[in-house]
């Protein structure tokens, strides 16, 4: 990030500022207009972002008092490893801001925030089509080949 940002854990007073970066992230991935989530879901995750007890964990990324990027991430228990691992859940950055580091600072404090709390492993997804994101996350983590299938039940 430049020296006028900062990458920081959410705050209750960020939701006018997160709620532009949550809609621009979904209608990157199709979740807009008739296909997008309902609000209760967006209310629910914020709420899960504010509550401590909660694994469910938001940063964002803030230049000039305006929040430009946004990084969701939880913990949660594997049968690979006794630590927690991290699933880092949404990543996202204004399009006018891309190219300017958020996204890499982003994904950075994730690492910090992992390391802090004990957790040795950090994982994500993208859709293949995601070239811009896929050329930063080859120089930040390893492309293991998995396939993700997915179902609604």
């Amino acid at each position: 990030m430049s020296a006028h940002g900062v990458v920081r854990k959410i705050a209750a007073g960020d939701y006018v500022g997160w709620r532009p970066l949550w809609v621009g992230y979904n209608a990157f991935y199709g979740r807009e207009g008739e296909s997008a989530l309902p609000e209760q879901i967006t209310r629910i995750s914020w709420q899960r972002f504010l509550d401590a007890q909660e694994p469910m964990h938001a940063l964002v990324a803030e230049d000039q008092g305006l929040l430009v990027g946004l990084a969701h991430y939880l913990f949660h228990r594997s049968t690979i490893r006794p630590e927690l691992s991290c699933y880092l859940s949404d990543l996202y950055t204004l399009p006018t801001h891309r190219g300017r580091g958020i996204g890499r600072a982003l994904i950075e404090r994730v690492y910090a925030e992992c390391r802090s709390a004990g957790v040795k492993g950090v994982y994500w997804q993208t859709h293949e089509s995601n070239a811009a994101g896929r050329r930063l996350y080859d120089t930040l983590a390893r492309y293991d080949g998995f396939i993700v299938y997915d179902r609604e039940l």
